[in-house]
C-alpha cells in the first residue's frame, strides 16, 4: 500500500532545471523591484528568500549538491549582471563593477545568510525523511 507524498518527497526536478528556474526568478525579482523603486530593495531579499526555499523543495533527490551550493552563487551571478548594465541599483553610480558587486553583497547578505541557511535545512530535512 503506498502512501499518500509529503512536501518533503516531492520535489522531482533535475538540478539544471532548478538553476535556470532560480536564475529566471531572481533576474524577474530585480526586474520588478527595480520598476517599482528603481533599486534593489526589501522586495528582492524577501523574494530572494522564498525562491530559495522553493527550489529547495523542487528539486529530486540525487541533486541536493546542485542547489545546496546555488544561493550565494545565484546572487553573486544577478549583482555582477547588475554590476555591469546598473551599478547605481545596488552601489553609488560611479562605482565600477567589482565595487558594485561587493557594496551589493553586503547590503543584502541578511538576505543571502537567511535564504541560504533556510536552503540547507530544509535539504537536511528533505533528505532525513527520505532516509526514514
Amino acid at each position: 500500500m503506498s502512501h499518500a507524498r509529503t512536501v518533503w518527497e516531492e520535489g522531482r526536478e533535475p538540478g539544471r532545471q532548478i538553476v535556470a528556474l532560480g536564475f529566471a526568478c531572481a533576474l524577474t525579482a530585480v526586474v520588478v523591484d527595480m520598476s517599482l523603486g528603481g533599486e534593489v530593495s526589501l522586495f528582492f531579499d524577501l523574494c530572494f528568500v522564498a525562491l530559495c526555499c522553493a527550489l529547495a523543495l523542487l528539486v529530486r533527490p540525487g541533486d541536493f549538491f546542485t542547489v545546496g551550493v546555488l544561493p550565494p552563487l545565484l546572487m553573486t551571478a544577478v549583482f555582477l549582471l547588475l554590476g555591469l548594465v546598473s551599478p547605481d541599483a545596488i552601489a553609488h553610480r560611479d562605482d565600477g563593477v567589482i565595487q558594485a558587486l561587493v557594496s551589493g553583497l553586503a547590503t543584502h547578505a541578511a538576505a543571502l545568510v537567511v535564504g541560504y541557511a533556510l536552503c540547507l535545512v530544509l535539504l537536511a530535512l528533505r533528505t532525513r525523511q527520505l532516509i526514514s
